[in-house]
């Protein structure tokens, strides 16, 4: 207002306009803003203010181009809408102002070109203006009605650009909205238009056939009632396909096919775009013929769909969603419900296809919807009268048949490469919950699983239907909190481009959240959910839930970066990781014994400090980083002698082996979800820098408030299961097993052997006195995660620091031998 001349102004108001539907606070102060920039009254002798203002208004427009116009429909309706009731309205007045200042603009703009060279050149200012009078009929067309003459000559727009397209397209849309409301127009005016639109049909592209055989419907079916001039159109269209069809039934291969191919794909498109606003069945279209002219077209163009080329499969598929939004009854038909079914979940099936089917049914959803405000809006005016509310039932009842149809195909749709399948899934599905014509609690896992989406966008919907429905349904979150978990796996498996590569459970970008942090984020504020959904997780790591160990690595992910903020959160985990390995490690090691073959069992026991020494030594490839990266207390204690003892240990367990080698790969396989929950607990130990005494006193059942404080992360603390990634990437389970792979699933056992032993705490310890059990414990963990543990607290003693390494492991306390 200040500046009219800034050159940023344009890009000041597209970055605020969209602001619109934001918090209260920020919507008022927008709406403010533009009542004051644009919708107020200008003084009639001030031409210039009005044409800045012009100016100003279709640049915007014409910057918001390719992220649509929704922001500024909700900005007139706020604002015509707040004023309704009072007697003097300036944003009406205003907009009447706008409206005919803009027609007026076009004029001058026009007679400009004509005496210039470049005549009949269409540039983006005029798209801009003529997009806005069309987003100003949108909202109120009356303001139109006086212009509705002026605007019909740009229907016979010579189209050679893009923008020459963009004016026909939003003057057919202008004209739809306006003619119907114009009192006692002239015959030659609607004759005009009539026969301006027809040429359009015939002659150009799909945007601009659908927009104009939607402003004939309006026109005709509203105004002029002239259906026989429709008739002829539909019948020269409808014959041609009749014809085409028996051609391609006689000889599928013949080159007169080929030649008519453009002319197939026009008939389709435009055979479905007439019926989708056309009912052909009236008397008014057929005379008193017997023939259901519905079913005639559903036969033809169903035809087409089992064509072997993909373009006319496409065109005919998208008449056929034309045709099914006049009769959505159609949809219940056996033979579509097979087509749309075995698209949808046939994984051969092309892309444009699954996309195109998406697409039908999102038009036909958001035309239902468009159809219920308007049966809402007619109603309010006659409620008074009535008694009951029957109108809107009837249509919802029957989207809401057609909804449970092909809701599971639409929900798996959501397991495809590409993201644009998944993108009208996710739309579907949005407008489905929006209307409220299915249970959203079957939807919940789906979108869990969407929320991991690599595009913003997408992961931003999903939230945000998950947000709605924990409002209306509390509970329902947390009940599918899981199955969402896994769910989510599948789609970022599916989204895995690189199938070497094992499935990861954070955003590979600084920030490291983990992919399931909204849902956690939304289940953390109840202490029982929250406790409930993580107990769950890590049951999927105990050995007899024989879950798949890359979708364990994809768990233990999400739980190593979950947006925890109070201290509760990471320890209640790792005093859980301490109850699981307990169980789990036992039944591992048992179930590994009974393997081995009895008679040859005569392993030679070691005493206590021998076992302890030779196992601590394993003889692993990381050894000399391991050593180098232990204290120098347990350094001290390895001797050379102690090699052989280790040696021999080995080899007594490698002797033992079975000949069958199944066992081997089973514990390999189960082991990692117990290595997994090590490096889990040890990860959160330094993430959130807690002591072993703080971990060893924690107890779920005090109260929720000792443990209260929020949590102080270490930066750069990053979640790495080397050995479990190791594993996948050389797909173990499924390899050849060699000496070395044995001998180092041995030593894994040895290791954990030892672990198990030293994992009871006991109470008498007294303090300062680091027992062999515990050095043993610290090597056995070590070694078992491969290379030394990081550091805590680097300030405590020597003592301190070997004893805080060894609890990594899952242990509480130590015990004395």
């Amino acid at each position: 207002i200040e500046q009219p001349t800034f050159p940023k102004i344009t890009e000041m108001c597209v970055k605020m306009i969209r602001r619109v539907n934001d918090e209260e606070g920020i919507k008022k102060l927008v709406n403010e803003t533009f009542q004051k920039l644009w919708f107020t009254p200008t003084p009639h002798h001030d031409k210039e203010a009005m044409t800045r203002k012009i100016l100003n208004i279709t640049d915007v427009v014409a910057a918001c181009r390719d992220t649509g116009y929704d922001w500024f429909e909700q900005l007139l309706q706020n604002l015509l809408k707040s004023e309704e009731d009072a007697s003097y309205k300036p944003v009406k007045k205003a907009c009447t102002q706008l409206v005919d200042n803009l027609v007026e603009h076009i004029l001058k703009y026009e007679e400009s070109l004509s005496d210039s060279d470049n005549k009949g050149v269409n540039s983006g200012r005029l798209v801009a203006c003529i997009t806005t009078l069309f987003l100003f009929s949108k909202i109120r067309p009356q303001l139109m009605v006086k212009h509705a003459m002026t605007m019909q000559p740009y229907l016979t727009t010579k189209c050679s650009t893009q923008n020459d397209f963009m004016v026909i397209c939003n003057v057919a849309k202008i004209l739809e909205l306006v003619v119907p409301l114009m009192e006692h127009p002239s015959e030659t005016f609607l004759a005009t238009i009539e026969e301006d639109l027809m040429k359009l049909i015939i002659k150009y592209g799909m945007t601009v056939v659908q927009h104009c055989v939607s402003c004939l419907g309006a026109v005709v079916n509203k105004v002029t009632q002239n259906y026989k001039f429709v008739w002829a159109c539909f019948n020269r269209y409808y014959g041609a396909l009749s014809k085409l069809k028996s051609q391609h039934q006689e000889d599928p291969n013949s080159t007169i096919l080929t030649a008519n191919k453009p002319a197939l794909l026009r008939s389709l498109f435009t055979v479905g775009a007439l019926c989708r606003h056309f009912d052909f069945d009236q008397e008014d279209f057929k005379g008193n013929s017997k023939v259901n002219i519905k079913d005639k077209v559903l036969e033809l163009l169903m035809y087409f769909t089992k064509h072997s080329d993909e373009e006319v499969q496409t065109k005919a598929i998208i008449g056929l969603g034309f045709a099914f939004i006049q009769h959505p009854s159609l949809m219940f038909e056996q033979e579509v419900k097979t087509l749309y079914n075995s698209i949808l979940s046939d994984k051969n099936c092309s892309v444009n296809l699954k996309i195109q089917v998406l697409k039908n049914l999102q038009t036909y959803l958001q035309e239902e919807d468009t159809r219920m405000q308007q049966a809402d809006r007619d109603w309010k005016k006659v409620a008074k009268q009535e008694d009951l509310k029957e109108m809107g039932d009837i249509s919802s009842g029957m989207s809401s048949s057609i909804m449970q149809l092909y809701l599971k195909q639409v929900l798996e749709a959501f397991f495809h490469t590409q993201s644009s399948v998944r993108h009208f899934a996710l739309n579907v599905i949005a407008l489905t919950l929006n209307q409220g014509l299915i249970h959203p609690v079957q939807c919940v896992p789906y979108l869990i699983a969407m929320g991991t989406d690599p595009e913003p966008s997408m992961r931003n919907k999903a939230d945000q239907q998950l947000v709605e429905i924990d409002k209306k349904y509390a509970g329902f979150i947390h009940m599918k909190a899981v199955a969402g978990m896994k769910m989510s796996y599948q789609v970022q498996q599916a989204i895995n481009t690189c199938p070497k590569d094992p499935v990861r459970g954070f955003r590979h970008d600084e920030s490291s959240s983990a992919l399931c942090s909204h849902l956690y984020s939304m289940i953390r504020g109840n202490r029982q959910h929250r406790r409930a959904f993580l107990i769950s997780l890590l049951n999927l790591f105990d050995d007899t839930a024989k879950t798949e160990v890359n979708m364990l690595l994809y768990i233990a992910d999400n739980l190593a970066c979950f947006p925890y903020q109070t201290q509760e959160e990471p320890l209640f985990i790792m005093h859980h990781i301490d109850i699981t390995l307990s169980v789990s490690g036992s039944n591992l090691l048992q179930s590994f014994k009974e393997s081995m073959v009895k008679d040859k069992k005569k392993e030679r026991k070691p005493s206590s400090d021998e076992e302890t020494e030779s196992d601590s030594n394993s003889g692993s490839e990381s050894e000399s980083e391991e050593e180098a990266s232990k204290p120098r207390k347990l350094r001290k204690r390895v001797d050379s002698d102690s090699d052989s003892d280790e040696e021999n240990d080995i080899n007594a367990v490698m002797k033992c082996l079975p000949e069958n080698s199944a066992p081997l790969i089973e514990f390999a396989n189960v082991s990692q979800g117990i290595l997994l929950l090590l490096m889990l607990k040890q990860h959160l130990k330094n993430l959130c820098g807690f002591s072993d005494s703080k971990i060893q006193k924690y107890s779920p059942s005090e109260s929720a408030k000792v443990y209260d404080k929020a949590i102080n992360r270490k930066t750069g603390v990053h979640f790495h299961p080397k050995q479990t990634l190791d594993f996948l990437r050389s797909d173990m389970a499924n390899s050849k097993i060699t000496e070395e792979v044995k001998r180092s699933i041995v030593k894994q056992y040895l290791d954990f052997k030892l672990l198990m032993e030293h994992l009871d705490p006991d109470e008498e310890e007294e303090d300062g006195e680091v027992s062999a059990s515990t050095n043993a414990r610290n090597k056995a963990i070590t070694s078992l995660l491969g290379g030394g543990s990081p550091k805590n607290n680097a300030a405590e003693t020597e003592d301190d620091e070997s004893d805080g390494e060894d609890r990594g492991g899952g242990t509480s306390g130590v015990r004395r031998r």
